[in-house]
Order: C-alpha cells, then sequence, then structure tokens
C-alpha cells in the first residue's frame, strides 16, 4: 500500500506529458488550442491537480474558483454545457438533468473522491461516458482520522476539554469522565476493505484481543493481514466493543445501520463512521445515545453535508461529530486532485485511466 506522498510523487512523474510543438508549428497550434476538449473544474481542487491541467496544454479549462462555496446549480448546469469532460468533488451531483444540459460532447467525468454515490451510475452507463475516481491514496488518512475519532470518543475527550475550558475541572474524581480502553477489547468492522484493513493494523498496537468483520461475502486475503474472523452482521453489533463503519453507500447499505443493529450492541459499545452519512438511521442513533443503548458514537459523515447545528445528535454528549475531515490532509489531497487531473485527460485520450470505475 503505497502512503499519498509517495502516490503523489509517482502521479507527478506519470502526469500526461505535455504537447510539444516544433517551431514550424507554432501558428497552427495556436490556432487550434481554441479546438481543444473543453473541460469544467467544479472547484478549486488542490495545486497540484491544476497544475497538472495547465501544463499539459491538451485542454482548455474553466474552474468554479472556489473551494468555500460549492457551485451553484443552476449556474453548473450552465457551465457545462457542450463540455468534453468534467471534473468534480463529491458535493456536486451528476444526474440525468446535469448531463442532459452537457449534452453528447461529454465523454468523461473525473470525480475527486473514492466515494460515488453523487454519480447516477445507470445513466453515465447508458451514455458510454467513462468515469475516473481516486481510491486508495486517502487510505492513511482516513484510517488515521477513524482512529482519532474512535480515541476522542471513547475516552471523552472533548467533552474533557469543555469541561477543563468552561470551570468544570475541580477536584479529582474517582469515576469522573471515565472512558472506554482499546486494551483487552473487540473491534468489529462493517466492510472489510483497505481502510479497514490499515484502521485495524493501527489499533493492533494497542492491545486490541479480537478483530471481526462482515462484509457482502468473507475476504480471507484481507483479513489473514489482521487476523480477522467473519462474523454475522448480528454477531458483529453482539461482539463488538467498537465498531468501524468503513462500507461504501449502496441500496444494500443504506441505513443499514439503525434501531435493529444498534439493540443488539453491547450499552458499554463505541460505534464510529468515516464511511458515507447514508448508512446511518440518524434517529435511531439519537435514539441509542440518549437512551444508554450504546456509550457514545463519532461521526465524521452525516445526512445531510453540513448537519445543521440545530439537529439532536449535537446535543448529546457521548457524540462527536467532525464536518468530513478524513482525507483532509495537505499530501492526501494533493494527491486526489493530481489522480483526478490524470484520470480526466487520460479519458479525454481515449487512453487507459489509472483509476477508472467499471460500469
Amino acid at each position: 500500500m503505497l502512503s499519498s506522498r509517495m502516490a503523489l510523487r509517482r502521479l507527478q512523474r506519470i502526469a500526461v506529458a505535455p504537447l510539444s510543438f516544433t517551431s514550424g508549428a507554432t501558428t497552427k497550434v495556436l490556432r487550434d488550442m481554441s479546438t481543444l476538449p473543453r473541460v469544467y473544474v467544479t472547484r478549486q481542487i488542490p495545486p497540484e491537480g491544476l497544475k497538472i491541467l495547465q501544463d499539459s496544454g491538451q485542454v482548455q479549462f474553466e474552474l468554479w474558483d472556489s473551494d468555500d462555496v460549492p457551485v451553484p446549480r443552476k449556474e453548473l448546469l450552465q457551465k457545462v454545457k457542450g463540455v468534453d469532460g468534467l471534473l468534480c468533488v463529491l458535493t456536486e451531483k451528476i444526474d440525468a438533468e446535469l448531463l442532459d444540459a452537457a449534452g453528447s460532447n461529454l465523454k468523461v467525468i473525473s470525480t475527486m473522491s473514492v466515494g460515488f454515490d453523487h454519480l447516477s451510475l445507470e445513466e453515465l452507463k447508458k451514455r458510454g461516458i467513462r468515469v475516473g475516481y481516486t481510491p486508495e491514496v486517502l487510505t492513511d488518512a482516513v484510517a488515521e482520522l477513524t482512529v482519532a475519532l474512535l480515541l476522542a470518543t471513547s475516552r471523552r475527550l472533548i467533552e474533557a476539554t469543555h469541561e477543563a475550558k468552561t470551570g468544570g475541572w475541580g477536584t479529582w474524581r474517582t469515576l469522573w469522565l471515565c472512558g472506554y480502553e482499546l486494551a483487552n477489547s473487540t473491534v468489529g468492522i462493517l466492510g472489510l476493505g483497505r481502510i479497514g484493513v490499515a484502521i485495524a493494523e493501527r489499533l493492533a498496537p494497542f492491545k486490541v484481543k479480537k478483530f471481526i468483520y462482515t462484509d457482502v461475502a468473507p475476504r480471507p486475503e484481507l483479513a489473514k493481514a489482521i487476523n480477522a474472523e467473519y462474523v454475522t452482521l448480528d454477531e458483529l453489533a453482539k461482539q463488538s466493543d467498537f465498531l468501524s463503519i468503513c462500507c461504501a453507500l449502496t441500496p444494500e447499505t443504506k441505513e443499514i445501520c439503525n434501531k435493529n443493529l444498534f439493540s443488539k450492541m453491547k450499552n458499554t459499545s463505541i460505534f464510529i463512521n468515516t464511511s458515507r452519512g447514508g448508512v446511518v438511521n440518524q434517529e435511531d442513533l439519537y435514539e441509542a445515545l440518549s437512551t444508554g443503548q450504546i456509550a457514545g458514537a463519532g461521526l465524521d459523515v452525516t445526512v445531510p453535508e453540513p448537519l445543521p447545528t440545530t439537529h439532536p445528535l449535537f446535543t448529546l454528549k457521548n457524540c462527536v461529530i467532525l464536518p468530513h475531515i478524513a482525507s483532509a490532509s495537505y499530501s492526501t489531497r494533493n494527491t486526489m486532485s493530481a489522480l483526478a487531473a490524470n484520470n480526466l485527460l487520460l479519458g479525454l485520450g481515449s487512453q487507459p485511466m489509472i483509476k477508472e470505475l467499471k460500469l
């Protein structure tokens, strides 16, 4: 498994080569620049990706020049008209309406994300549009953040910080702000892929007693790396002291973490989700947390995003909510943008992408 830094260096080396001109062809090239494929970039992506697009000389592109505010839907529908390629992020819904607005020129979509639930895959397949995405390069960053969130939740770090800041720190008390240890615990993983394995590898030194997992089917090769046992979903809920959600959002996994699952968990269990908000029924989670059915939850993803500040989950001391930052390291985000840019250019050149979603 490559770290994001190593992957970025590799992507920089294999970045699609810029067009080279002979001196006698300069005038023709300048004239032909206007005929280069048109690309729209829906966000101010990190600099490595933009540099690859700029230096390639293979496309003319326009971007929504903001990292703070997504491109308004109305403007997006205007900007995609006639484009050959689209580089997007997960905040943009790529559906039939957008594809109709783009028209028949659109041949390639490159998303700077590992998830693709924002893409209407059936529509893309029907229209013969190729899709690039950015898996694997964010494994380390997501695994690190998951461990950090798990520890912050189980050891009540956010609550403790608040108490220290607001005068709650009084005399030493025997059970005040006590949490739960990883040592001698059972850690469950729902959806064992590279990220699940990377999380387990980081947790193993904490003297975890046992790793268990469930998936659509046993995954013996991945499980062997962390000595994990395959169990049913019910057993995963019953046995896990810490339950980490790592599955993709699909019709089968939508709200799979619901009242039925929470009711089988221990009242000392910690629930962690760094996958997609849609795999959790948030009303059921709120009930499980507020009634003490489970001990705590740490969420990096929610529905919707951003989660309204008035949402009931924010009222709970035993729920830690982060603003979807699992892949938010400088090296990982630059690597993702470089991979997305290369996928786009390769796709427009009718070449195999580095990471293409097979539709």
